[in-house]
């Protein structure tokens, strides 16, 4: 067990920080840190299911302050990819849009993400990506808070 668990850490500390160093590597060339699109793709998201698109729930989805959302929107907006559209029935509600720019963004985005998805699936068997998508669903449900023990306890 000992085995597996430093197995697992180091892939929580290094896979994980591979992914996001390319993934922040395909963006080099725009205009947009790695947050700006992920933000811009929760939007595009959310709009897409119908979901809720006020900056408030937007920022409770994505666990961070309003604040820190409000000055993230005002640059997005500012770049084009964002807008700001007051409810027509409650004139105090601002919802969140992605512009044209913005859904392109989201897309390379969401394309990046399936070229990884491809390319890992492509190099599994059956068998084997029917159990990494098992425990990729476990490690979700983890996440997002389901059954699990504190992580922020020290040892």
């Amino acid at each position: 067990m000992e085995r597996s668990s430093e197995l697992f850490h180091q892939f929580l500390s290094e896979v994980f920080g591979d992914i996001l160093k390319r993934e922040e590597a395909s963006l080099a060339a725009g205009d947009l840190s790695l947050r700006e699109v992920q933000l811009i793709d929760a939007v595009c998201r959310t709009v897409d299911q119908g979901g809720d698109n006020r900056s408030t729930a937007i920022a409770a989805a994505r666990q961070m302050p309003a604040g820190t959302l409000t000055c993230a929107v005002d640059l997005l907006v500012k770049k084009g990819y964002l807008t700001r559209l007051r409810d027509r029935k409650d004139r105090r509600v601002v919802r969140l849009m992605p512009t044209q720019q913005g859904r392109a963004a989201s897309e390379q985005h969401r394309a990046f993400h399936r070229r990884i998805a491809d390319s890992l699936l492509s190099v599994l068997t059956d068998q084997e990506a029917s159990a990494l998508l098992r425990g990729l669903e476990k490690l979700t449900d983890f996440f997002r808070g389901g059954p699990q023990a504190p992580v922020n306890q020290k040892p």
